[in-house]
């Protein structure tokens, strides 16, 4: 069975706009740059984790996850 490296990207988040609910909106930018370059690269987007949250429960930063096989000789 073949096995896995991982690598990680961190991303903040900003604030901006204003939220339906009142309040600046939050946005996450430059995400889809990043897991299309990773893509060319040989990595897949695995997925993300928020690493940073405020006590409101707000995220203002995620690591989006990425993995590729490792190669058959490792």
């Amino acid at each position: 069975m073949p096995g896995y490296e991982y690598e990680f990207e961190r991303i903040e988040l900003s604030a901006g706009g204003y939220s339906l609910f009142g309040g600046v909106g939050i946005q996450l930018e430059g995400h889809r740059e990043r897991i299309l370059c990773r893509g060319r690269e040989g990595w897949r987007y695995a997925g993300f984790l928020p690493v940073e949250q405020r006590a409101t429960g707000h995220i203002e930063a995620v690591e989006l996850i990425f993995e590729r096989p490792l190669p058959e000789d490792a």
